[in-house]
Order: structure tokens, then sequence, then C-alpha cells
């Protein structure tokens, strides 16, 4: 049996990260994925993911965000690959509405950038009297698949063992350590990490009543007016109004000689959908798929839709309270997990990806992860 210093279970969003800051410590690691690297079966395809400072969601993540924005920096430099564009983004809401409150106290809070453009600065929109616009010019996007790529590139080169189209079939703690049985045969190691996204309930029963996995739509559509929406005109955006639920949210259109495709102004909607089996999920594209998406987009947007280009479908792992796990597993003090990511997990990336290293080797962080523990009493 081949044994490992530590065994990585999901290579994608977080499980890449996670294997080149291991890799970058010297250790003896093996990542473990069911499907290719990159792939669409999970959570980080779609060609961009908004990455922003503000955060409305919970104060405590701003640390985390601080770490996750020097490391992708830090990546960038060590591949030579762009993964983190700076656009800045457009928050356009009622000034009550709980998001917008949420960042203006945020941006107090840590002192971050936050400006109050005038409507007319982006004639792309429509503002109403009685809505707020703000706009915080140190956010923008990062590339989901490029990401991953690099990360696990950058991995390998550092010495990490990498094993596609391997399925796991269960865990084991066993002398001390641990044992994974897969459909490669069986790996020991002396720490198990375990970032599976969607898949890891199934991984981990004591975590099924705390993950809900939902099946959720991206839409790319051609404006009426391309040019005004092309990258470098116009930034990410962040819509919140009250009785609209969740918020809906897109990006400049990219150049596809740079970013690949689709083609088109791509937008979705942030609140969970049809609840789903990983294994099972429709991929069949609906009118209700883009329907919402592109009245929103027709309200709120000059010359912002034309026709559709393209629908795809991700997944989402909802926890009730819609923060993070990244904690010991209970029972099992060599076996850690980070989950349950809520649709706006994946520009932490670059920093869970030390913050799994850290917990795998030192059992410890000197990052604020206490709040995201298994153990608290979340609520939707």
């Amino acid at each position: 049996m081949h044994h490992y210093e530590v065994i990585v279970i999901g290579v994608g969003t977080m499980g890449s990260a996670t294997c080149y800051h291991l890799a970058k410590r010297g250790v003896k690691v093996l990542g473990l994925e069911q499907f290719g690297i990159p792939h669409e079966q999970g959570s980080h395809a779609g060609q961009s993911r908004i990455i922003r400072k503000a955060y409305f969601e919970h104060p405590d993540y701003v640390p985390l965000l601080e770490l996750a924005y020097r490391n992708w920096r830090e990546m960038e430099r060590v591949s030579g690959a762009e993964l983190y564009v700076p656009t800045g983004l457009l928050y356009l809401g009622d000034p009550e509405h709980a998001v917008m409150k949420g960042v203006k106290a945020s941006a107090v809070q840590f002192g971050i950038p936050l400006e109050r453009p005038n409507a007319d600065a982006y004639p792309q929109i429509r503002v109403s009297a009685e809505q707020e616009l703000l706009f915080e010019p140190d956010a923008g996007f990062v590339t989901p698949e490029r990401s991953v790529l690099v990360h696990v590139a950058e991995a390998m080169k550092l010495g990490a063992e990498i094993r596609t189209q391997v399925e796991v079939g269960r865990w084991r703690v066993e002398g001390g350590g641990v044992v994974v049985e897969t459909s490669s045969g069986s790996f020991s190691a002396d720490r198990l990490v375990i970032t599976a996204g969607p898949w890891t309930s199934k991984l981990v029963p004591l975590l099924k009543p705390k993950l809900e996995v939902t099946r959720q739509s991206l839409v790319w559509v051609m404006p009426e007016d391309p040019e005004a929406f092309q990258l470098g005109k116009f930034p990410c955006w962040v819509i919140a109004e009250e009785g609209l639920h969740g918020v809906y949210y897109g990006f400049p259109m990219l150049p596809v000689d740079r970013f690949q495709g689709p083609i088109g102004l791509k937008l979705a909607h942030h609140a969970p959908a049809t609840i789903c089996d990983p294994d099972q999920v429709d991929r069949n594209i609906y009118p209700e798929d883009s329907v919402p998406m592109v009245e929103v987009l027709r309200k709120c947007f000059r010359k912002g839709f034309k026709q559709l280009s393209a629908v795809k479908t991700c997944l989402y792992t909802n926890t009730a309270d819609e923060n993070f796990i990244i904690d010991q597993l209970p029972g099992h003090d060599n076996v850690y997990v980070a989950a349950g990511f809520s649709g706006h997990g994946f520009k932490f990336a670059a920093g869970i990806g030390e913050i799994m290293a850290d917990l795998a080797v030192d059992r410890k962080t000197e990052y604020p992860v206490e709040f995201l523990r298994i153990s608290r009493e979340g609520r939707r």
C-alpha cells in the first residue's frame, strides 16, 4: 500500500490549493480526484468568480480575504498565469437592504475603499432615485478553471502526486493513520483532508444534516450594445433589491483570447435553487433556468439583452447559515474537512488552501476560522 503524509480527497476548488500549500512545505501529499482537472461536474466551472473584500456575509471573513488576495498574487508571480483580474465591483440596491448595509459596515470596520459614483458614471445601468450605487475599486474576478489547473501544476512541480478518474469508496482510521479505499486500490496516510465539495456528505455522513446540495444556473447573454459591456469599460456588479430573493450578480464581457468561452455577458442568481444529488444532477437546460436573470437584466440595464448565448449548471453546497465549514472532524484528530461554501467560496480558495495545510501539518492555524467550526449553531 502506498503511504503518504497527507491524502487530499477532491482536487477541485479547495483541494487543488491545499495540495499546493502542502507540497510547498515539503509534505508528501496525494490528491485524489474522481473526475478530470478541471471539470464541470461540481462548483468551479464557469469562466469567472467575483472576488471582493467589503464582505456583508460576516466580518470575520475579511482577514481570510486579505490572505486570499495575497496568495492569489503570489500564485500569479510563481506561475506567470493571470488569475485575479481587478475590475471594480458595483453594488446597486436599496440603502437599507441587508447587503448594502453590510457592505458599508464592512468597509468602515476594515478601512476598505468604497466609492459612491454618480449614476451617470455608468449609463449601462438604470438607477432610480430610491436606490444607492456603491463601487469597490479593489474587487474583480478570479478565473476558476485556470486557478485549479495552476494550483495543481505548481503542486506537482513541488512533488505532489495527483491521481484523476479515481473514485473514493470509503475511508477509515487505522493504526494511528487513515486508509482510503478507491477504484485504483487503497492508500494510507498519517492525515486526511476532505475537500470533496458536493460529495462531502457522502464521505462524511456526520455532515449530511448540515449540507444541502442545489443545482444552480449560470447564464451568458449577448447585449444589444456589446461594446458598452466589455472588460475595461464595465465592472463586475451586484444587485440587491427588496422583493428579490437573494442577489443577482454578473461580470463584464470577457475577451475569449484571454479567458476562453462562453461568449457574452455572464450573470447568475446567488440563492439556493433546486435540491439535488450530486451524482444525479439534471444537466438539461430549461427556460426557467434563465428567465428570472433575463428579467432582472432587462429591468436594471440599458441595452443589456439581445439574446441568450449560453446556459450552464453548477452546484452549491449550502450550510444552514451559509457560512463555510473548516474544522477537524469530531472524533478524529487526524482528519480535517473544508466544505459548505454556499456559493461564495471560490474567492477564498488561495487562502483556504494555506489554512488547510496549517491544520493538516500543525493542527492549528493563526487565521480566524473559529466561527466556521462544525459545532456552531447555524440557522437559515
